[in-house]
């Protein structure tokens, strides 16, 4: 069982950068591939970025590649989305994910998910 809790959302101005972290619970982390989601009002969910658990793999959806980073921080059982020169079209709730066998672009078959942290880019 994996609790994942999110944190960091916020309102940025265009241009702006924002951290966002998950913490997991439990002692198994570092066996789980890590990714994150977002959800716009009005949309269907987004696949984000994704990390494996030695971080040597990262994948990002193409409309965040060059501006948001993935990271992970095995001893610290939390994953970070760095995201910079954010734009108003990044605005949406951001999920945290983890499964144990890979992050998948639509989301299906992913066993764990957080309750989303709120990101509002302004113009």
């Amino acid at each position: 069982q994996v609790q994942l809790v999110e944190s960091g959302g916020g309102l940025v101005q265009a241009g702006g950068s924002l951290r966002l972290s998950c913490a997991a619970s439990g002692r198994t982390f570092s066996r789980y591939a890590m990714g994150w989601f977002r959800q716009a009002p009005g949309k269907e969910r987004e696949y984000v970025a994704a990390i494996n658990v030695r971080s040597t793999n990262t994948y990002y959806a193409d409309s965040v590649r060059g501006r948001f980073t993935i990271s992970r921080d095995n001893a610290k059982n939390t994953v970070y989305l760095q995201m910079n020169s954010l734009k108003p079209e990044d605005t949406a709730v951001y999920y945290c994910a983890a499964d144990s066998s890979g992050i998948t672009a639509d989301g299906s078959g992913v066993g764990y998910w957080g309750k989303g942290t709120l990101v509002t880019v302004s113009s």
